[in-house]
């Protein structure tokens, strides 16, 4: 089963992370990607730039408007993800319970992704996902 793991930041927590040399940090979060990837479990990591370098496309108004970033309260920034594939929702815990954060002032949401033999096979659009996924080497 496919479960990401959504991290957030508080701006304290963003705060003391800034605080953290970038190489030191690159050397943490490798450590653990690579335990991911020892254990056979990482499909695909990612951070994300600034939540200021962003945009917002707010579809409550038509034409929807588009407005600079961060969006709304900053209380919590999503800051990246990892997808794993793993055998449980908890094991998925157990990993993002392994998260090297630098304490206080971090989440992280675990939510499965449901794969795509879930959903309708007799659906049109199902079907073309699937042929785009088998041509693209991704199913």
């Amino acid at each position: 089963m496919k479960y990401m793991l959504i991290m957030r930041a508080t701006d304290e927590g963003l705060a003391k992370m800034g605080e953290i040399d970038l190489n030191e940090m690159i050397d943490i979060m490798g450590k653990f990607n690579d335990e991911l990837i020892r254990a056979g479990v990482l499909i695909a990591a990612e951070g994300l730039d600034d939540a200021d370098q962003g945009v917002v496309v707010d579809h409550s108004a038509e034409p929807p408007v588009v407005t600079d970033g961060p969006y709304g309260e900053t209380k919590e920034l999503f800051g990246g993800f990892y997808i794993l594939n793993v055998a449980s929702k908890e094991e998925a815990v157990e990993w993002a319970k392994r998260l090297p954060v630098p304490g206080p002032g971090f989440k992280t949401e675990v939510r499965r992704v449901p794969s795509i033999d879930e959903f309708p096979q007799d659906n049109v659009w199902i079907q073309k996902e699937r042929a785009w996924r088998e041509a693209t080497g991704q199913l």
